[in-house]
């Protein structure tokens, strides 16, 4: 049975010297094999773990935050990945503010069109047919500049026909622009009438910025050219308003993952410098707390490889399972569960010995430590939870109240049931309902790991239809009652209370 030991241990207990020395030992073997999957196979992919953990921090000021992603931007390489890949997120979010700037480069508009009659199709050959009001896009503005410019530019446009439109006979009639030679004009425009590129017209179609969907990859090295090259103060400005506005989260998980090792150990010790650990992070109310208590402490002493690490361990116990039971790393499946069957048994006094030990160490081992030994009650959780009775044994053996959530009878540590009361009775009401809300946001929770969703459906795949014709799920106490956890979920539940709680004993006895 797994022990969680969520409670210290009673002073003057005896202690196992030798049950904690094999508790060591058992975490160094762990911690290689961990070092080996990752060495191996999984560099990358558990770089970018760290990086999801990285985009939940939450106490940076929105200033600090602009300063810290301009500064990224100014790092050797940003012009070549991180610049671009921030255009793309500002064309697809700001578009309207990227097409003011580009309504101003007349020769930019200019170069975009020539000698290329794909592009020109594509912006200038919307006309009105019949029963349509306007032109669309170039189109618009090709006509507007037209008629009010029929004087020194009318006799450019190509007609398909066997004759040309007049201008009086085209006002009456828009539809006739239909019969337009749109090519074979728009480049007698840019060989003969220049005033056109830099008129309003042209200028107003574009301030939407519609036209950067036509070629994004153009105008993204386009504008870093507008920002490395010319140094363009409106450039500047429209993305310092950007990491203004777009939440941290948002900017981390797209630009942080194309950093190289020595920028993102970089920028994180920068953000390092940055983030004050509050009094939520105290409770160790969000995964990441973890993270912005060690860089605001010691993120100018510690690797990447060991950022890497302790986030394997810590955050990302269910993915770095899946890492494991790939068929590429047979051999340290194998060590692994050989390494499981010889766990130890600890009482509460071995447990708190070993911890009181881990903590005696600098915070980096010391978080490390905690974060593998609570990977291993992960994964021994894994091996457990097979059944309803099964979890519910566990639940009763740790003194983990749980309440059914089909028939919601509370049932105490012990194993026997409690019937609620008629003020119970309101609650359990209350909280049927809110089942399926639950459910949702701990998908939604999921979900925010952006590409982990399909990892945890692998995950679960092989145990689901084992477990289905003995399904449970429960409201345990290590939550308050608060959502129900389905059996697939328990593992990682009970594992993660057993983190924090450890975590808040290391961080802030």
């Amino acid at each position: 049975m797994v022990q969680l030991f969520f409670q210290g241990s009673k002073d003057g207990a005896s202690v196992n010297t030798d049950a904690v020395k094999a508790r060591r030992f058992l975490l160094d073997k762990v911690e290689s094999l961990i070092r080996s999957v990752i060495k191996s196979g999984g560099g990358y992919e558990a770089r970018l773990w760290l990086c999801s953990t990285v985009s939940s921090i939450h106490l940076l000021d929105l200033y600090d935050q602009r300063d810290l992603f301009l500064n990224l931007l100014g790092m050797k390489n940003s012009k070549r990945d991180v610049a671009a890949r921030l255009l793309r997120m500002i064309f697809e979010k700001k578009p309207q503010k990227a097409g003011s700037i580009l309504a101003k480069k007349c020769q930019m508009l200019e170069e975009f069109f020539q000698g290329n009659p794909k592009r020109i199709m594509q912006w200038f050959g919307h006309f009105a047919v019949t029963g349509e009001s306007t032109h669309k896009k170039g189109a618009r503005a090709l006509s507007q500049f037209a008629f009010v410019n029929r004087d020194i530019c009318w006799e450019e446009l190509e007609w398909k026909g066997k004759h040309g439109q007049s201008p009086a006979v085209v006002a009456t009639k828009p539809h006739y622009f239909c019969d337009l030679d749109v090519l074979r004009t728009v480049e007698n425009f840019l060989e003969y009438v220049p005033d056109f590129w830099s008129s309003k017209e042209l200028s107003d179609s574009v301030k939407d910025g519609e036209i950067l969907q036509i070629d994004t990859e153009y105008f993204v090295d386009q504008y870093v050219y507008l920002m490395y090259e010319e140094n363009s103060r409106d450039v500047w400005q429209l993305v310092e308003e950007f990491f203004m506005d777009e939440p941290f989260s948002s900017l981390s998980q797209h630009l942080l993952i194309h950093l190289d090792e020595q920028r993102l150990l970089k920028f994180l010790r920068a953000l390092g410098k940055l983030v004050n650990p509050n009094s939520q992070c105290k409770e160790m109310a969000f995964p990441c707390c973890w993270l912005e208590v060690l860089l605001s402490v010691y993120g100018d002493h510690i690797s990447l490889d060991e950022l890497v690490l302790l986030n394997c361990a810590i955050a990302k116990g269910r993915q770095l399972w899946r890492l494991m039971s790939d068929e590429e790393q047979e051999e340290e499946q194998g060590q692994l569960k050989e390494l499981l069957k010889g766990t130890n048994q600890l009482t509460d006094a071995d447990h708190f010995a070993l911890m009181k030990g881990l903590v005696d160490s600098k915070l980096p081992d010391t978080l490390k430590w905690i974060g593998i030994q609570s990977w291993v009650v992960f994964c021994e959780l894994s091996n457990e939870c097979k059944s309803a009775d099964s979890c519910e044994h566990l639940f009763t053996c740790n003194k983990i109240e749980y309440r059914k959530a089909d028939d919601y009878s509370l049932v105490q540590n012990d194993g026997n049931s409690i019937a609620p009361d008629s003020d119970d009775e309101d609650l359990i009401r209350g909280s049927h309902k809110r089942r399926k809300r639950d459910r949702k946001r701990k998908r939604r929770r999921y979900d925010s790991d952006g590409d982990d969703l399909d990892q945890l459906l692998e995950l679960g795949t092989s145990n689901r239809r084992s477990i289905e014709s003995h399904h449970g799920s429960w409201y345990l106490s290590t939550d308050g009652f608060s959502a129900s956890w389905d059996m697939a979920d328990i593992p990682d539940h009970l594992s993660s209370h057993y983190l924090r709680t450890w975590l808040k004993f290391a961080c802030f006895r």
